[in-house]
């Protein structure tokens, strides 16, 4: 993709355009523009000063501006500028390498990922390259580390881990030594062998090599590291196949050895006792995670002191003892990994803190990763601040690997997001809240992902994300969500997600500009890059739960953004958080048009209701929840059947009786929305839905039995369904709801349905469809309408008091009534809405012979006249309408009816007169 800068920029004040780059103009106090207006040609400014620019910019936009004109383009090219390349963040291959080689001839320190960088880097005909540093190269083979190794004999440093070196073998090593003279760091990671004629070439080659890391190697020849002479510091952090008997008589024989690290490996005390009493200039033994060790030191706290000033560095050691290593350095306590105390004063102690820093924030970051047993009271008591002082570090590698040890070490369990809140909250307690949000700000790429991703992992606690929205922290991710860097976008937005949780938070994200980065973060990176999708998405979801937000997604794009996600990506994290985000937008009914507005999007319905077919339980959940909440809208419920809705959700529902009761539920409820429609109901029944339906109304947990009884309860509507209700042993099924369920709402819908099933319009039906065992499917209907006439009529007495009916049946003040009402008002049902046709339904109950049944009609009405219900007014105009005031009447004057069905009329009547004074009766 080319990018364009614009030499002259133009923006409009008061209807005057103002030329930018040609004229910094300043506006007075009424608006007036400063007659001192001063003049920039910013192709005048000095050649350092340009340089300078270049140098705070990244790679990306280092190119753009060195477009701008030729002299800027050479200086863009300047040796300065080169000598250090960090790639990791950036496609790179032979390609990019070879457009890059021009810039390259000074290039001193290059840092990269993926094993495919690797294989690229002769490509850059950078003959003079020092350090090499690589990460993500498990794919790396011994051919491409020996190419690396041959084109460039001048490296002095080479470190690739921390992912392990599968396919490097001992012959590799033995290329490097052979080419790299001058190497003084080797550090590698997981390498399958280190024999004994690989380490003697680095012993007999490289004169110069004085520190040496081989982690979680497979084997090494103890013995052969001891012919490198030099050698000044060692690590075999986490090589758990070592003869420790062969290492402590050997490496005591190394005449240069300063520090060594064993940590997370199974070297006994003796060993280490041997090691501090015969090694002459060895000053420190780590040995972090070493189990033997620690034991040991915990049952003999004094095992391994000595007057020699020598330090065996366990989780249980004071970090401030390594100023007994140099005695003549004067460091105060807190100070203790500030390089510039050491370096300064003293060469060998600034060498020896750089690599302590070092091999702690990979031992650190590994101990986090594998996260053992009985390692709290070291992360709270003396972990957590010392990963902090590692954030410190003049190392950029040291300080990305503490925030991400920072960010790795809260974590308890991936899958389900569970972060420890007695270490996250010690992250805060310890001022690491503003030192990662410091970190952020920086101008390293790298560093900001790395921070970033610390925040968001932390910012999963509650207190800390308050922590962080106070120190800054939204519009610091804000602004690190509109990188172009995808790493560091990526960790923004996910940063975002986890602060979108809470709900003091979402207002302030669509203050700062969030909700307008996440939406151009859909649309700027391809449909490949998942983590930064479902990020992106997964925020956007959680801002569209608010009703304000949800506004300002939509006016920010989201519901385009979100709906190509669902049509185009294959990534089922991506397409749950997109499916999840329409649903979420959709959700807010009659406060704003969102609803109607996601289903006017070509292919959001198709989509998703594609998606109810997903192999992925979460993205069929979610699609599920978006179509019931889309169902609410008249328009979309007729145009979702029309794209195959019906046959998808009712395929979904039978497909879902073993699933997670959030899938359970969504399905019926789609269908529940859906079965408001006739053509839809009839579909339903006609396609097989009622059985499952059923099957759902049996569950034990109260959203998906309280869910299917409002779908049974549309489809009673129907005569054909109710009668395949009845066949599929409905009716003992909807009497236990009516009867035993804990949710009001589950026992008033299933007392409708069975209301509606046996009012008498099911009985011709019946009898017409009944062949040679007519009279048994006529029995069984006549014993299924006792059964349901008994508990609809227990129902309605459970909210019967007795003696409160029997006052308001005497008394003619409104006080009376209004107090019934309040006692038997279902809240929930407020939130039904009938369609003309169910009003008149009920109306015609209110004349049946049943007592039962019209008891149950004039509860029904009353819940859904109540003043303050969201479509009472709604309802009472449908009962004006179908001359509902004579007939209430009536059965509130019934001799024949119970107290319940008059007190209940008489309510109804006085609602309506709340609603419509005057109404015609």
């Amino acid at each position: 993709m080319t990018r364009r800068v614009r030499r002259r920029t133009c923006r409009e004040r008061d209807g005057r355009v103002v030329r930018g780059a040609s004229r910094v103009v300043s506006a007075g106090p009424e608006g007036e523009e400063d007659a001192a207006a001063v003049e920039v040609d910013w192709r005048a400014l000095p050649d350092d000063t340009v340089l300078q620019l270049f140098a705070r910019l990244n790679y990306r936009d280092r190119a753009s501006m060195a477009s701008a004109c030729r002299a800027w383009r050479a200086l863009g090219s300047s040796p300065c500028l080169w000598s250090t390349l960090d790639l990791r963040a950036h496609r790179y291959d032979r390609e990019v390498a070879s457009s890059l080689a021009s810039r390259c001839g000074s290039l001193r320190r290059l840092r990269l990922r993926g094993h495919e960088a690797a294989e690229a880097v002769p490509g850059l005909r950078a003959r003079g390259l020092r350090e090499v540093v690589a990460d993500g190269c498990r794919g790396l083979t011994d051919a491409t580390l020996a190419v690396l190794a041959a084109r460039h004999e001048a490296l002095q440093s080479l470190q690739i881990g921390p992912d392990p070196l599968e396919r490097i073998s001992s012959d590799a090593l033995r290329h490097v030594a052979l080419c790299c003279s001058q190497l003084r760091r080797l550090r590698l990671s997981g390498l399958r062998e280190a024999d004994a004629d690989a380490v003697g070439a680095l012993a007999r080659c490289c004169p110069l090599l004085e520190d040496v890391a081989f982690l979680d190697c497979g084997t090494v020849d103890e013995a052969a590291l001891a012919g490198i002479h030099s050698l000044r510091f060692l690590s075999v952090a986490g090589c758990q196949n070592l003869k420790w008997a062969t290492a402590s008589t050997s490496w005591t024989q190394l005449p240069s050895l300063i520090a060594l690290d064993v940590s997370r490996t199974d070297v006994p005390p003796s060993a280490v006792s041997r090691l501090i009493s015969h090694a002459k200039t060895l000053k420190l033994i780590c040995t972090l995670n070493c189990i033997s060790v620690e034991e040991e030191q915990l049952h003999n706290p004094a095992v391994f002191s000595n007057s020699k000033g020598k330090v065996v560095l366990t989780i249980n050691s004071d970090f401030k003892t390594f100023e007994t290593m140099f005695p003549v350095v004067d460091v105060k306590e807190h100070e203790v990994f500030n390089q510039c105390n050491w370096s300064h004063k003293d060469k060998i102690a600034g060498d020896t803190m750089t690599w302590i820093e070092w091999i702690l924030s990979q031992s650190l970051l590994r101990i986090a990763e594998s996260n053992p047993q009985g390692m709290d009271g070291f992360w709270l008591q003396k972990g957590t601040a010392l990963l902090l002082r590692l954030l410190k570090s003049l190392q950029e590698d040291v300080q990305e690997r503490a925030a991400t040890a920072l960010a790795t070490f809260v974590v308890m369990d991936d899958e389900s997001a569970n972060v420890d809140p007695a270490r996250s909250e010690a992250v805060m307690q310890n001022g690491g809240i503003r030192m990662l949000l410091d970190l952020a700000r920086c101008s390293r790429e790298s560093a900001q992902s790395e921070a970033a991703k610390a925040i968001a992992n932390l910012s999963v606690n509650t207190k800390v994300a308050k922590a962080v929205a106070d120190e800054g922290g939204i519009t610091i991710l804000t602004n690190l969500a509109k990188s172009m860097n995808r790493l560091v976008a990526e960790e923004a937005a996910g940063g975002l997600w986890n602060l979108s949780v809470g709900e003091d938070h979402k207002a302030a994200i669509s203050v700062s500009g969030g909700i307008k980065a996440l939406v151009d973060l859909i649309f700027r990176w391809p449909a490949g890059t998942d983590g930064v999708l479902e990020r992106a998405a997964g925020a956007l979801a959680n801002l569209a739960a608010d009703d304000k937000c949800s506004l300002e997604v939509a006016k920010a794009g989201g519901v385009h953004a979100l709906v190509t996600l669902a049509r185009s990506c294959k990534l089922d994290g991506v397409l749950e958080q997109a499916a999840r985000g329409l649903a979420n937008l959709a959700a807010h009914g009659d406060n704003n048009d969102n609803n109607a507005a996601v289903g006017q999007e070509a292919g959001a319905l198709e989509a998703l209701v594609q998606l109810t077919g997903s192999q992925n339980e979460g993205v069929r959940q979610e699609a599920a929840g978006a179509l019931w909440n889309l169902s609410f809208d008249d328009r979309n419920r007729e145009a979702i059947a029309a794209v195959g809705g019906v046959e998808a959700l009712v395929a979904l529902v039978q497909q879902c009786l073993n699933a997670s009761e959030g899938l359970q539920e969504r399905a019926a409820g789609a269908l529940w929305g859906l079965s408001v429609s006739e053509a839809n109901s009839i579909a339903i029944g006609q396609g097989g839905g009622v059985a499952p339906l059923l099957t759902l109304a049996r569950s034990e947990v109260e959203d998906v039995h309280e869910t299917a009884a409002g779908a049974l309860w549309n489809l009673a509507f129907y005569y054909g369904n109710a009668l395949r209700i009845v066949e599929e042993g409905g009716v003992p099924v909807l009497v236990k709801i009516c009867s035993s369920s804990g949710s009001k709402m589950a026992r008033f819908m299933s007392a409708l349905a069975l209301a509606y099933m046996f009012d008498g319009r099911m009985d011709e039906v019946a009898l017409v469809g009944a062949s040679s065992d007519s009279s048994s499917k006529s029995v069984n209907v006549e014993g299924a309408r006792r059964i349901a006439f008994k508990h609809i009529e227990t129902f309605v007495l459970t909210f019967s008091d007795p003696q409160m009916f029997s006052m308001a049946a005497a008394s003619s003040a409104p006080a009376a009534l209004s107090h019934v009402a309040d006692a038997v008002f279902i809240h929930e049902a407020g939130h039904l809405r009938c369609s003309r046709s169910e009003i008149g339904r009920f109306v015609a109950m209110l004349r049946n012979p049943s007592p039962i049944l019209r008891a149950c009609a004039a509860f029904a009405l009353l819940q859904f006249t109540i003043p303050g219900g969201r479509h009472a007014v709604h309802h009472a105009g449908l009962l004006q309408e179908v001359g509902a005031g004579r007939v209430l009447r009536a059965a509130a004057a019934a001799t024949t009816a119970s107290i319940e069905a008059k007190i209940f009329a008489r309510i109804v009547l006085r609602n309506l007169e709340h609603h419509q004074s005057g109404t015609s009766t």
